[in-house]
């Protein structure tokens, strides 16, 4: 957290209209630290967001990867946090369920995400975002590894704010560009 906050405390709290903030989230997901988030708002309409809006959602972002990776890992629905409510809550509980009955479980390897926000409501109530990852998927059955997925991927997003945080309340694959 020491990092996480020394990283805040040199950011100045001033909008921007164009800005990229990269941040190496801080936490631990079975062992393993949050994934790289990378964040462009260049062009975000039809409002800017403050760059402690765009620290947040990076930071709240990453941290949901994380415990996405660690439940899918473990099989446990539980380790899903409070960063996912709504459809993507009830899609990952889903899929933890599934991988449950068939006895495998997924493990990701997060080498990092791209993130560009698309839209942000003029009432702060909602950002659409676009996020190119880079993953690793790995199938297991029991400790068994049954294949290993290197390969982009893209999904799109929908955070929405909370009391205190920004949530993950969609997120939804779709095809991902090829450079």
């Amino acid at each position: 957290m020491n990092r996480l906050a020394h990283l805040l405390n040199k950011i100045s709290l001033r909008f921007f209209k164009t800005a990229s903030v990269v941040l190496a989230a801080c936490g631990m997901a079975i062992g393993q630290s949050s994934p790289q988030v990378h964040l462009d708002a260049d062009g975000l309409a039809p409002r800017p967001i403050e760059e402690l809006t765009g620290t947040t959602i990076v930071r709240y972002y990453a941290q949901a990867w994380g415990d996405m990776a660690g439940a899918l890992d473990s099989n446990s629905a539980g380790g899903l946090g409070e960063e996912f409510i709504g459809l993507a809550k009830d899609r990952l509980t889903r899929r933890i369920a599934e991988q449950k009955q068939t006895g495998v479980h997924v493990r990701i390897v997060d080498h990092g995400h791209r993130l560009k926000a698309v839209f942000y409501s003029t009432d702060g109530a909602a950002m659409q975002l676009v996020d190119q990852a880079q993953l690793e998927i790995q199938t297991f059955d029991g400790n068994k590894l049954l294949d290993t997925q290197n390969a982009p991927h893209a999904y799109m997003v929908l955070m929405t704010p909370g009391a205190d945080r920004w949530y993950v309340r969609d997120l939804e694959e779709v095809p991902a560009k090829t450079d």
